[in-house]
């Protein structure tokens, strides 16, 4: 058990063998060793490891281990695959944590995800796909209104979904993938928050457009559809646009993606989609997007990122219920016990923390 959960830790850390073993005073060979299993660390090399590895001594003993199934990275090519084991392994250990803390509790806190129920068995042309988002909004009582908290939303219905710190690696987006048949979503911290949200809303749409795509449809333009039409759906870019339109604004848009959380760039594109523009004056826009920079930061209000704030409520929740006690309640959430106890009593500027 502890020479698996070492890997990890390290591989989370985007460290080497001789990198950990410079960070402690050992060889490589040394770490080597406690990573095959054939020998164990003194109370004071753990506790070295866990300083270089920023993780608590306990982390290294935890029974629970998971494995994520199906994994799907966006722009996974683009990424190194060091920062890929690094990604990999600081999710799994959040969900090792989520599912620990979950199973402490007398009865389940979070409901089990259930297919929605409605949705067509197979979708042979991607105009199905307006009709697939607004069948999910129906059955988990959206409506056609912006959605605010598109976390909160995912984890009222089953999903589980994670926030990592990729070092501002602006190549990851996010990726989906099961767990015991249970399904996560996670998403990079670095990007603003439509940009989150629209991966949120992608990954979404993988869960819901799985087996359901004729064979000459691209998955991953589908789920971008998916996303656009669940995040602002057709009658709502309808109301707001109009049927047909020659022009639109830019300061249309940025008042558009400011009450529904999806780009000015993805906006336009539910536009064409939906025929009020013409998909050659997308293309215009794309490119006069592209000459001002626009493509890499809109000129607007940033749309604030999203928050994973679950797993914290979860750690409260168990503690006030007397299920967990002040010194796990710090381990789960990777704290010293000193650090947590300043949170507890909302004291200091450090009175949120997120996992």
């Amino acid at each position: 058990m502890f020479s698996q959960r070492l890997f990890r830790a390290r591989k989370a850390a985007g460290l080497s063998l001789r990198a950990l073993g410079d960070a402690i005073g050992l060889s490589h060979a040394s770490i080597k060793k406690y990573e095959d299993g054939v020998a164990m660390p003194s109370s004071e090399i753990l506790i070295k490891l866990s300083r270089a590895l920023n993780v608590r001594t306990e982390y290294f003993f935890r029974p629970e281990t998971v494995a994520l199934d199906g994994i799907e990275y966006r722009k996974r090519s683009s990424l190194p695959k060091k920062q890929l084991n690094a990604i990999t392994h600081g999710v799994i250990d959040q969900i090792e944590r989520r599912i620990e803390l979950e199973s402490l509790f007398p009865t389940p806190p979070v409901i089990p995800f259930a297919p929605v129920e409605g949705l067509p068995d197979a979708i042979v042309d991607v105009s199905q796909i307006e009709g697939v988002a607004e069948t999910v909004r129906q059955a988990w009582k959206l409506g056609f209104d912006p959605i605010p908290d598109l976390i909160d939303v995912l984890e009222t219905h089953g999903i589980r979904v994670f926030i990592v710190d990729t070092n501002t690696d602006r190549k990851f987006d996010g990726l989906a993938a099961k767990v015991n048949q249970m399904p996560i979503v996670v998403v990079g911290s670095n990007w603003p928050g439509d940009r989150q949200r629209f991966t949120l809303a992608h990954e979404l749409g993988h869960l819901m457009l799985a087996g359901r795509l004729a064979a000459d449809i691209d998955e991953e333009k589908a789920c971008n559809r998916f996303a656009g039409a669940f995040l602002i759906p057709r009658q709502s870019v309808l109301q707001e646009l109009g049927q047909h339109r020659n022009y639109i604004e830019p300061k249309e848009l940025a008042l558009l993606k400011e009450e529904f959380g999806l780009s000015m760039a993805g906006i336009l594109y539910r536009a064409s989609d939906l025929g009020i523009v013409t998909h050659a004056y997308r293309g215009d826009q794309a490119r006069l997007f592209r000459i001002k920079g626009w493509h890499v930061t809109e000129p607007c209000i940033p749309y604030p990122a999203e928050k994973a704030h679950v797993f914290e409520q979860l750690v409260f929740h168990a503690l006030a219920e007397d299920y967990i006690g002040e010194s796990k309640a710090a381990e789960l959430m990777k704290m010293s016990l000193t650090a947590f106890q300043t949170v507890r009593a909302l004291e200091g500027s450090n009175a949120a923390v997120h996992q």
